[in-house]
């Protein structure tokens, strides 16, 4: 009955092409922001925001920039673990071989590193695709992973092969507490998902799109496919990148290259799959599912007073997540993010039938 756009008039080009055309939509948005930014920094507990709260988001920001490539261009990508890794040693490195970096240059220039990795795997999508494509982003996998893990010179010559951050400052206000990260992971989230909504739905966004649907014809119309899905490998090469920076310096801490390997890759895909091809809302709702689930399932057993053994829980674990994974892709194979936007439709026309 409130969701409904009667009386929401546009009268320019501008309203019409708003992010949120529906007023309830820019009032609900303001009011997440505000509980992200105030109420959640008050009231949660340092556990909510180490192990939820921040993966939820870097791997939310991560998946922005995969579906970007899998869901917006149609390239399938099996290598996004290795572009993280990619941002993390690469940011790490200019911290250790630049001292007095701002962080925040730190991570971005890692994105810059990934962005060029990307490119360069993303060569070969203008000859190959589908499973073909595939193999050979997860090609980038394997290389980046034996790179890390036998070139001393990324790890500094780390005898252990693993690297740790230093202390973080941001603007001369040092970053330690949970809550100082937790605002600065959100802050970059929300400036990177703003930066990929208005892609989409720009010239660039659309040029994406049509190579996803059928790249002949986008030819034809004068769409150039090399332009295309290289910005699409650029673009989510840099989004995934920051999101490894953010990765190794908030969340780690301290890594090694198994922190970035081909578990990540799947992990990241699944959410994509999960939340909705083609959906920045559905980034959030797919890394979601995939942190919070096991979190669920974890403690149920402690709720049902039941007494298992670690090894056991931890495989009933995974078989309910697997079994969980397979209904969602059975009973909504577009995702959760079709099934939030069919409740915004049907909201539209309550008490109508749909």
């Amino acid at each position: 009955m409130f969701y409904r756009e009667n009386g929401q008039f546009k009268t320019g080009y501008r309203a019409d092409q708003q992010i949120f055309p529906i007023r309830q939509d820019r009032i609900f948005v303001v009011l997440l922001l505000a509980v992200a930014f105030v109420a959640v920094p008050l009231l949660a507990s340092d556990y909510m925001l180490r192990a939820i709260l921040i993966p939820f988001l870097i791997l939310s920001l991560a998946a922005v920039g995969l579906n970007i490539l899998v869901g917006y261009c149609g390239q399938i990508s099996l290598g996004t673990g290795a572009f993280m890794a990619v941002g993390a040693y690469a940011a790490w490195n200019f911290g250790v071989r630049f001292p007095g970096m701002p962080l925040v240059i730190q991570i971005l220039l890692g994105g810059c590193f990934a962005t060029l990795v990307g490119v360069l795997f993303g060569i070969p999508s203008l000859r190959i695709r589908g499973l073909y494509l595939a193999v050979a982003t997860l090609a980038a996998q394997f290389f980046v992973d034996w790179a890390f893990l036998r070139i001393p010179f990324f790890t500094n010559y780390s005898s252990s092969g693993s690297v740790s951050v230093p202390p973080l400052s941001v603007f001369g206000m040092p970053i330690q507490t949970s809550v100082q990260r937790y605002v600065l992971v959100l802050c970059f989230v929300v400036v990177f998902a703003l930066l990929a909504k208005n892609l989409v739905r720009g010239a660039i966004g659309r040029q994406w799109m049509a190579i996803r649907d059928m790249d002949v014809a986008a030819a034809v119309i004068g769409i150039r496919p090399m332009y295309a899905k290289l910005t699409a490998f650029a673009v989510s090469s840099f989004i995934v990148g920051v999101a490894g920076a953010l990765w190794g310096y908030i969340h780690l801490g301290s890594w090694e290259p198994l922190a970035f390997d081909l578990a990540r890759s799947f992990q990241l895909l699944f959410m994509v799959i999960i939340g909705g091809l083609g959906s920045i809302v559905g980034s959030f709702f797919g890394a979601a599912f995939i942190v919070l689930v096991p979190v669920a399932l974890t403690n149920v057993p402690h709720i049902l007073g039941l007494s298992l053994s670690v090894d056991t829980a931890a495989h009933i674990e995974h078989m309910v997540f697997g079994a969980l994974i397979v209904f969602f892709l059975i009973a909504e194979p577009h995702g959760l993010a079709r099934l939030w936007g069919i409740a915004k439709e049907k909201l539209r026309i309550w008490p109508f039938p749909h």
